[in-house]
């Protein structure tokens, strides 16, 4: 017995997707490759079998990645785990000649093909966003302690503004920022602090270095604390905690009386820490870990 025409429909083409994954901390996978493709859908079978739908080419990326459709200027960014963001759908399968049979035409010879998929250029650009940040006002120790607690490499000199730019260290899996010195008038655009305030929109804590040399922490704080609010209200709203930099400059007892007073003083926990005290760096790394998971 012969069979009649029963060619299935065409598999649909996969779909190239971008996934955020927390466990991804870098672009290095797209600095050798350069197109990704999904599979082609599979061919229609025999007795009407539909053919394999195509694999999809999914492309992981760290949380916050912007990815701009350079073609039609739109752009996505990155913010859920494992949320699937389509970059380019998949072709539609055509009709098996089964599909085509009629009254007229038992026996069709021919079959229709499927529809291409969509094919753009992208730009994928990331955007590190930090758990902690260290604020404050030139000289008060960040980007000192940010070299001692991470794999960063900041310059560091005793005059204002060594810091140009935010710095990023990693700390274990946290991303800590060292934010430029803020003077009063930063979020006017005075000094370098309005270049970086961005970056700490999103930290989860932040901790505000003051000087152990200082003769006025507290109008250090509230200077601080002006232009953060000045700049994005929601800074303000930020969990926050001291960092008594330079502790080793004084005697132990000295510190003590520092700390208490400073704590009564602006109703914050205060934290005294030292580059040269091992003890202090120790107990940074175990409040950031303590804040940051929570």
């Amino acid at each position: 017995m012969k069979a009649g025409p029963c060619g299935g429909d065409g598999g649909d083409g996969g779909t190239v997707i971008v996934r955020g994954k927390k466990e991804v901390k870098n672009l290095n996978t797209f600095a050798t490759k350069k197109a990704f493709v999904a599979e082609d859908g599979g061919q229609g079978e025999n007795f009407n079998k539909t053919g394999h739908r195509g694999a999809d080419s999914i492309l992981y990326v760290p949380l916050n990645t912007e990815v701009v459709n350079t073609m039609l200027k739109t752009k996505i960014v990155i913010t859920e785990v494992d949320h699937d963001y389509i970059l380019c759908k998949g072709g539609k399968g055509g009709r098996g000649n089964d599909k085509f049979k009629s009254a007229t035409n038992q026996t069709p010879k021919h079959a229709e093909p499927g529809t291409p998929g969509e094919s753009f250029h992208f730009k994928i650009i990331l955007k590190l966003i930090a758990d902690a940040g260290f604020i404050g006002l030139p000289n008060a120790g960040k980007s000192s302690l940010l070299n001692e607690i991470t794999n960063a490499r900041v310059a560091t000199a005793p005059y204002p503004f060594t810091t140009l730019e935010p710095n990023l260290g990693a700390f274990e899996h946290f991303v800590i920022a060292d934010v430029p010195g803020l003077i009063e008038g930063a979020s006017k655009g005075k000094g370098l602090g309005s270049r970086f305030l961005k970056h700490i929109e999103k930290v989860k804590v932040l901790y505000h270095c003051i000087s152990a040399e200082s003769d006025t922490p507290e109008n250090e704080y509230n200077t601080v604390r002006t232009e953060l609010s000045n700049s994005n209200p929601i800074l303000i709203e930020k969990k926050e905690l001291i960092l008594l930099t330079k502790i080793d400059l004084l005697e132990p007892e000295a510190r003590k009386k520092r700390i208490k007073a400073l704590e009564k003083k602006l109703g914050l926990p205060v934290l005294g820490v030292s580059i040269h005290d091992l003890d202090s760096i120790e107990a940074l790394k175990k409040n950031i870990r303590d804040n940051v998971e929570v």
